[in-house]
């Protein structure tokens, strides 16, 4: 399997950390990785085609239209493409098909950072079977959803009092997926810092994630 991993963009999530965490699980998986901290790497759609799988870690940042329309092409081709945080749905605010394509886009996360709240696995589906329900403290992340995405795991909104809160109970997905053409699109609201998902079941889920989404391009 080849890997792109690029990262970038809003120094607060470590995106340098995150990456080295991505690549580190695709090594000892046997994926022959290629790291990049510059979105020229989607510049050439030949060279973007090559890959089985592409790792954003980008927040807050800006992409041309013609490099998120590449990785639109490859994706909607074969390539899988995963991300978790704001690296994947927060990226880049200005461009609508990079939102379309990962299927979500953050909005906001009530009560900032070290908030306590529990993660509820919802399918039995090889991503997430056996895992079961875990706490975290860390930002919980109030999305705008794509509808046609499959949600694996959520958290329940509002712990944290707000102007949401009058709307009542909502379950916020953690973990979806999607597909983009014939490509595979996974993502995972946790990652504000590397060492929320350093380990544990946050690890083991993006472990599956990142496989997941090669897989269709591998097979």
């Amino acid at each position: 399997m080849k890997a792109l991993i690029t990262w970038g963009g809003w120094d607060g999530h470590e995106p340098d950390k995150v990456a080295a965490l991505f690549q580190g699980w695709l090594a000892e998986a046997g994926a022959d990785v290629t790291l990049t901290d510059s979105l020229a790497c989607f510049d050439d759609a030949q060279t973007l085609a090559s890959y089985d799988l592409i790792l954003p870690v980008w927040t807050m940042s800006k992409i041309t239209k013609e490099q998120a329309q590449n990785v639109a092409d490859v994706v909607a081709a074969g390539t899988g493409l995963a991300g978790c945080h704001g690296g994947m749905c927060d990226s880049f605010r200005e461009n609508e098909l990079w939102q379309f394509m990962t299927g979500a886009q953050w909005v906001a996360h009530p009560g900032n950072d070290g908030v306590d709240y529990r993660v509820r696995i919802v399918t039995n589906d090889p991503l997430v079977a056996g895992i079961g329900d875990f706490d975290v403290s860390t930002e919980q992340y109030y999305l705008h959803v794509d509808p046609a995405v499959k949600i694996h795991a959520v958290t329940d909104f509002p712990l944290v009092e707000g102007p949401h809160s009058v709307n009542g109970a909502v379950e916020m997905p953690v973990v979806f997926t999607k597909g983009w053409g014939r490509g595979r699109v996974y993502y995972n609201a946790l990652g504000h810092k590397a060492e929320v998902i350093a380990s544990g079941p946050p690890a083991e889920l993006l472990k599956r994630g990142l496989q997941w989404a090669a897989r269709r391009r591998v097979a």
